[in-house]
């Protein structure tokens, strides 16, 4: 079975679902069709760093860039 992968807007009005209308985690995930653990993360992550959170395949995060 292949790996889902979903674009970083994907993520982020996933995150808003839940953030901004107010619906459960368990509800979005229904929804939207992805597991809640996924969901959890992805709210953790946009919580933790909004402006660089979901870089996509193959794109590191400014601190993760080696000097």
């Amino acid at each position: 079975m292949e790996r889902r992968k979903f674009t970083r807007e994907f993520k982020v009005e996933a995150v808003k679902f839940i953030q901004e209308r107010g619906v459960s985690v368990a509800q979005a995930a229904r929804d939207l069709g992805v597991h809640g653990t996924v969901l959890r993360r992805w709210v953790r992550e946009r919580t933790a760093d909004p402006q660089q959170a979901f870089p996509g395949p193959g794109q590191m995060k400014p601190d993760q860039l080696a000097d």
